[in-house]
């Protein structure tokens, strides 16, 4: 089988990856969506479909659920360490809106996790269960810290982790080189009698992301290391970086980073892994003259992009990642909603094969929408579209499909003086840089208005993100800069009419995701009114 790089097109960021028996099993950032912390499931490191949702609510803070105008856009589950030791699979991660290091564990992938919390907080861990009995956490940003932790039964009688008493804790690596960012995102590992952690980080001298390696006998240190992976494949100038390794059963090791890859968001790269012999001395001046097994990615730090990797079930059968839903079953995991559901506010008759999302409160714009249940965006252009029946919005509500990001866009139905509005809006964000506002309390920009004879439609939106790539075709969008074209169709038409502009979309770091579909409902005026969604499609 051969591999086209990125694995998945899709936003799936910080990505931990683990084998067990015949099973790849693969954890990334979910942030504030939710249910959260997604596994995903592989049997050959390339094709990969859902395995389990770790939690369908974190610990339901008034930002979590949105309240008023609050919410955790850029925070909530961050960088998650997936293990599994003696019939237990461990997920350790923060979620940097409470400032808590959260531990679930289950006895099997589906659930139920239980959920404890470990003292202290431990940014970008890793975790390593090792030979000896010990168990040991990795951690940090430029200083890089290592403390030993144990196991304990709280008082629910649940299996959790602490740190253990008079146990290793101390600082092990520090980043003296000029930096953009420092290390960071530890994956730590024991092969072969020897400590290995890798590292993401972006020295001055590349101004890019790159993957680093380091290497010692003893876990307490001294590690030696240097830059393992320094490439951005030809797109954007954007280094692959930060992510695990992974042994196949046939001993053969491979890595999954990710690539910053614009408004669609970080995607998992994979490439293959050799351990070759080297002595210290090539890691640092200092260190003894002794011989080690180092990990070089690719080809000397290339990614290669096609390659041969063994199946370890033949013929098998993915399940997409994302996907079209006639809301007449239950909903498909491709779903999450933007932030902690409010279940009293959605209705979902699958008979008529319908979603129904309900206000209860005044949001000044679409960022603080509750119940906008979303999907993933795919590099490198996708559409979807859905049928709305506004007919129960409240005066001033708006409903429809949008691309949710800070810098968002959308097209949908308002009411006004007791008449039906199509209206196509966005937010624009001109700050230079990678900062927007989290905290975003300003009304959409109404770019275009069109009064309706009727409340139902059709919307559809076509997004681009790789205009650098010539083979890349849509029939909406320009070739030029990340962006999202929405049109509509109306009960008599056969084909779809393009409305508003041409939006541009841009990752920032203050919602720190990849731009999403999402079918929405807010109310500016009134809170009660109800929009009904039905045939998604994803193309």
């Amino acid at each position: 089988m051969y591999n086209i790089n990125p694995i998945t097109k899709l936003d799936y960021p910080d990505p931990d990856v683990i084998r067990v028996d015949d099973t790849y099993y693969m954890v990334s950032t979910t942030m504030y969506f939710m249910p959260g912390c997604e596994i995903l499931r592989s049997y050959d490191l390339i094709n990969w479909e859902h395995a389990a949702f770790v939690y369908n609510r974190l610990d339901s803070t008034p930002a979590q659920k949105l309240s008023g105008k609050e919410n955790i856009y850029g925070q909530g589950m961050w960088a998650a360490s997936l293990r599994y030791h003696d019939g237990i699979f461990y997920i350790v991660f923060v979620a940097n809106d409470t400032h808590k290091t959260y531990l679930y564990t289950a006895s099997d992938i589906n659930g139920p996790w239980e959920k404890s919390e470990i003292p202290g907080f431990y940014h970008d861990n890793s975790v390593l269960f090792d030979d000896d009995g010990k168990i040991y956490i990795v951690y940090g940003n430029t200083e890089i810290h290592i403390t030993e932790l144990c196991i304990e039964k709280n008082s629910s009688s649940n299996l959790t982790l602490k740190p253990k008493e008079n146990g290793l804790d101390k600082v092990i690596i520090s980043d003296s080189s000029e930096h953009y960012l420092g290390y960071e995102g530890a994956h730590f590992y024991k092969i072969d009698g020897k400590y290995y952690i890798f590292f993401i980080h972006m020295p001055k001298s590349t101004g890019k992301r790159t993957e680093s390696c380091f290497v010692s006998d003893r876990p307490e240190g001294p590690y030696y290391g240097k830059d393992i992976c320094d490439d951005s494949r030809n797109y954007r100038g954007s280094g692959v970086a930060q992510g695990g390794i992974v042994m196949s059963p046939d001993k053969k090791w491979y890595s999954i980073m990710f690539q910053d890859s614009g408004a669609v968001g970080r995607i998992p790269v994979l490439s293959p892994v050799a351990f070759k012999e080297i002595t210290l001395k090539e890691l640092s001046f200092n260190a003894p003259d002794t011989k080690v097994l180092f990990p070089e990615i690719g080809n000397n730090g290339i990614i290669p992009e096609d390659f041969y990797i063994r199946p370890l079930k033949e013929n098998y059968k993915y399940a997409p990642l994302a996907d079209s839903d006639d809301f007449h079953s239950e909903l498909k995991n491709c779903w999450q909603f933007n932030h902690e559901p409010d279940f009293t506010l959605l209705s979902h008759d699958k008979s008529a094969g319908t979603l129904t999302i309900k206000t209860d409160k005044i949001s000044t714009n679409l960022v603080q929408a509750k119940n906008t249940i979303t999907q993933r965006t795919l590099f490198p252009s996708c559409a979807a579209s859905v049928h709305l029946d506004a007919s129960d919005i409240s005066e001033g509500d708006y409903a429809g499909l949008c691309i949710l990001q800070s810098c968002y866009g959308f097209i949908g139905v308002t009411k006004k003086d007791d008449r039906f509005f199509l209206v196509m809006a966005n937010r624009t964000i001109d700050t230079p840089g990678i900062w927007g506002e989290r905290h975003d309390d300003l009304p959409c920009n109404e770019i275009s208005s069109m009064e309706l004879g009727s409340p139902e439609i059709t919307l559809r939106a076509d997004v681009m993100f790789a205009p650098e790539l010539s083979n890349v075709k849509n029939n909406f969008l320009p070739q030029s800069e990340d962006c999202v074209q929405f049109s509509y169709k109306l009960k008599s038409d056969d084909i779809f009419t393009l409305f508003g502009s041409v939006h541009k979309l841009k990752f920032k770091l203050d919602h720190f995701t990849g731009a999403r579909f999402g079918l929405f409902n807010f109310s500016t005026k009134k809170a009660g009114g109800s929009a009904t969604f039905s045939d998604f499609k994803y193309m």
